[in-house]
């Protein structure tokens, strides 16, 4: 459900950007946690076939007699938890800024990079130790606020599975992963702004989306597995199921794999991801335990992502995006250098000493343009969700699956609300789409 969501997170990756706010890692599978997960307290009204049968023809009531099977408990406690989201990314973004101010006032930063610069000898080796440090000092200074986002407040809604102990280890195996691609990244980007001189903005961007694109092509087969363990799914009912609506649709895959999320959550996920060779369509172990109606509608959605070619026009409009990111990046630090330059030891764009300083102009646009990135990503969701109705031809099972999915996302938001903060569609949108999907077709 979750397709194109990670070329966002690539992106930051790219643009290390994630490393002055709150990098976070992937939840590991190697930690025997679930045992220690709290109860929850999730809960949907259940049907039956005889419930489906009485459904109204018109969609609209359907769809309301879908809603209404949500308890009020139960939509205030998604609702909670989804509007405190809403506050968390302003706080992530202050974090960030303060963050690179903290390290940018005093000089601490050209300090840094003196330092690198002596242990490092060459400009290559230098930014690489600068990328470390950076990576470090974000993730300690962002740990805090990370530790309350993404394992208490998950505990207290009782969606997260693991202990404290087993969510740090795979932090750091986070931070690992992070600190090598900030090194690298951070080295070949100032090797190119040095190179490109005026027109650094144009190159930058050039850069960041060869980086991003090597992200997402090595990340299921190296980084993924560091966090959880994928095999081929074993049950052949579901196997088959889901291989024929890809040979229906000629999608070269001759394996669908599962993943053993349980072990740190209890929501229900699958995604397609990598390119060139490397993508794979992939479901994780809280969906297998659904029903097969709504593991082939969730599938036929994953599936549509990849027919449809979301991944690479995701990452066109993501050049977009960031191309107009680092043309604001352009104006904002000509005009922030000349102001305090000299103050903070920067010798201008090109010198590693003003990454942080990058990090917050690139993290400012990127946050008042979260309306225009989500909007990006919740078209293409849309449309996956209408290819998958067409695909595995059962609204039923496309409007159960997307009840489960209020457990952690607010199911009937405001059009503007939904505008801003969503990147995917609401519960309402989506069982709509299946309810009207169903009544156009005559379907039962």
């Amino acid at each position: 459900m979750k397709a194109v969501r990670s070329i966002t997170a690539a992106a930051l990756l790219a643009l290390s950007l994630a490393g002055g706010a709150s990098a976070q890692a992937a939840p590991a599978a190697s930690q025997p946690a679930a045992a220690a997960a709290p109860v929850s307290r999730f809960h949907i009204r259940p049907a039956d076939d005889a419930w489906r049968a009485r459904l109204p023809r018109d969609a609209d009531a359907a769809t309301q007699a879908y809603l209404d099977r949500l308890p009020a408990d139960t939509v205030a406690r998604s609702n909670a938890y989804f509007e405190g989201g809403y506050w968390l990314q302003l706080w992530n973004f202050l974090l960030g800024l303060a963050i690179a101010w903290l390290i940018l006032r005093g000089g601490l930063s050209a300090r840094v990079r003196d330092t690198c610069a002596r242990v490092g000898r060459v400009a290559f080796a230098r930014d690489a130790l600068y990328g470390a440090f950076w990576s470090v000092a974000g993730w300690l200074l962002s740990l805090p606020l990370d530790i309350y986002q993404n394992w208490f407040r998950e505990r207290q809604y009782e969606m997260a599975t693991q202990t404290l102990g087993p969510w740090f280890v795979d932090q750091l195996k986070g931070l690992g992963a992070q600190t090598v691609a900030l090194a690298l990244g951070v080295a070949i980007f100032y090797a190119v702004l040095r190179r490109a001189r005026e027109r650094w903005w144009i190159w930058g961007t050039v850069a960041t989306m060869g980086m991003l694109v090597f992200a997402v092509m090595i990340g299921p087969v190296v980084l993924d597995p560091l966090f959880n363990t994928y095999k081929p799914v074993t049950d052949p009912v579901i196997k088959s199921a889901v291989l024929a609506m890809a040979r229906a649709d000629e999608v070269p895959i001759d394996n669908v794999y599962q993943f053993d999320a349980s072990l740190q959550t209890t929501r229900v996920s699958a995604n397609v991801s990598g390119i060139f060779g490397t993508a794979a369509v992939r479901l994780n172990d809280n969906l297998l335990r659904t029903s097969l109606p709504e593991i082939r509608a969730v599938m036929g959605h994953e599936l549509g992502h990849y027919v449809m070619n979301h991944i690479y026009k995701g990452l066109c409009e993501m050049a977009l995006l960031t191309l107009a990111g680092f043309m604001f990046a352009k104006w904002a630090m000509d005009a922030l250098l000349r102001r305090h330059g000299d103050a903070w030891g920067l010798q201008g764009v090109a010198d590693v000493a003003s990454f942080p300083l990058l990090v917050a102009v690139f993290s400012a646009w990127m946050f008042v343009t979260t309306p225009i990135s989500n909007t990006l990503v919740r078209t293409q969701e849309i449309e996956a969700d209408r290819f998958g109705l067409n695909l595995a031809r059962d609204p039923h099972g496309e409007a159960e699956v997307d009840l489960k999915l209020t457990e952690y996302r607010k199911p009937d938001p405001g059009p503007i609300e939904e505008f801003v903060f969503f990147d995917h569609p609401g519960t309402r949108h989506r069982i709509h789409d299946a309810m009207q999907w169903r009544e156009a077709m005559g379907t039962p």
